[in-house]
């Protein structure tokens, strides 16, 4: 495995699956504070010390990062 993509890849499956080092939020936790989050992170505001463990949440599972990444495009298209 000496190709960067490949051991990055790795990491990235490794990390997933032993889940975070730290507090974790539920997807419904997430919906709740999703916005919130969305708009400290676009404001430049320390977003995850708002909201901790989003950003482990956010990592971990596709379908909340689908929709933080759809609330932060519809922010910066909003200019």
């Amino acid at each position: 495995m000496s190709d960067p993509r490949e051991k990055a890849e790795a990491a990235r499956l490794l990390a997933r699956a032993l889940g975070p080092a730290g507090p974790e939020l539920t997807c419904e936790q997430c919906f709740a504070e999703l916005d919130r989050y969305v708009e400290l992170e676009h404001a430049g505001s320390d977003a995850e010390a708002a909201v901790p463990g989003m950003r482990a949440h956010l990592a971990g599972c596709p379908a909340c990062d689908e929709d933080h990444r759809s609330l932060l495009a519809l922010l910066d298209s909003e200019g």
